[in-house]
């Protein structure tokens, strides 16, 4: 027979090892939310795993306590509408719209569901959001919209390879936000006496176009405006980047994984983690339209040296200095 002192220390320890609970848990509902990309769930597995330990942070489960039904557009933008319309016609508690098309999708679908974006461009600009302190109605989240970093990374390129005079920009003509960054540059480029190459990417086919018109408007540097589409294809840009000896920037470190040579721009990654407090605030009753929008506060440089040596590019001991990150 066991003691009540004994007793009363096995219950006290079971307490303090036990895993501290959410509202959600103690009231044993399960919720159910949606989540929305123009991407692929093989090309968002690091992105998904932050979202999912953050919302273990919370005491949330996948398939305990939360239930998440995912839709994939796999690259192909034009499915994002009719994939939102499905998750809306599920009722879900809220839907995760990942970057600005996938949020717009999501926005025109519903007026009444809460709508969480991450990475995102400019809300407002978009319509989205009437501000970021109060985007007001049923959206908010993260943006990852910085036009001003566009200029940096083009001043960067020119850093790198001083001789060259032509730039070929990689993005999604389709995307406003992707093609808003790439007319951006022109003011920079004029400054810098570089010339743009604008290429546009609307799928994997479009990418060995790009390169040949690339060297025949005899580019000497590729600069890749970020989005989902485009995204897909960062094995395939740094393969025929590699093969024409052409040197490669980035928007972020995840992109340097594949083969790019630098990078300059903020973490997609981690907003993913950040979007699961906006789920947690939600689901336990706060109004999407009262969250502030957050905006991208840390920007970080990453250079490739094996990538370097495969080019034979020597780095310049400024730039190396200057770099957060050094992948050798």
């Amino acid at each position: 027979m066991i003691s009540r002192r004994a007793f009363v220390a096995s219950l006290t320890g079971g307490l303090l090892a036990a895993p501290l609970t959410t509202e959600a848990q103690q009231a044993g509902k399960v919720y159910r939310i949606g989540f929305l990309s123009g991407s692929s769930a093989v090309a968002s597995r690091r992105h998904l795993e932050q979202f999912r330990s953050g919302l273990r942070d919370l005491g949330y489960v996948e398939g305990q306590n939360i239930i998440i039904e995912y839709r994939w557009a796999e690259g192909q933008q034009d499915r994002l509408p009719d994939l939102a319309t499905d998750l809306v016609r599920i009722a879900p508690d809220l839907i995760v719209a990942i970057t600005a098309l996938s949020a717009m999708a999501a926005r025109n679908a519903t007026a009444s569901i809460p709508i969480v974006m991450v990475n995102a461009g400019d809300p407002v600009t978009l319509g989205l959001a009437a501000s970021l302190a109060r985007p007001g109605k049923n959206l908010t989240g993260l943006t990852s919209f910085t036009p001003e970093l566009a200029g940096k990374r083009l001043a960067l390129l020119k850093e790198l390879v001083p001789e060259v005079k032509c730039i070929a920009i990689l993005y999604n003509p389709r995307n406003p936000i992707a093609a808003h960054g790439s007319n951006g540059m022109e003011a920079v480029a004029l400054t810098l006496a570089v010339q743009l190459q604008p290429l546009g990417i609307t799928g994997p086919d479009d990418v060995p176009t790009a390169f040949r018109d690339a060297m025949k408007g005899r580019a000497g540097a590729i600069l890749v405006v970020a989005d989902q589409v485009v995204n897909l294809q960062t094995a395939q840009i740094s393969a025929l980047a590699l093969k024409h000896r052409l040197p490669t920037m980035f928007d972020a470190r995840v992109f340097m994984d594949a083969g790019g040579l630098m990078s300059y721009g903020i973490d997609f990654i981690a907003p993913f983690r950040r979007a699961a407090t906006y789920v947690d605030k939600i689901l336990k009753g706060a109004r999407p339209g009262d969250l502030p929008i957050e905006e991208p506060t840390t920007f970080e440089l990453v250079i490739n040296l094996r990538t370097a040596k495969a080019l034979g590019l020597t780095i310049p001991p400024s730039l190396l200095a200057r770099a957060d990150q050094v992948i050798e």
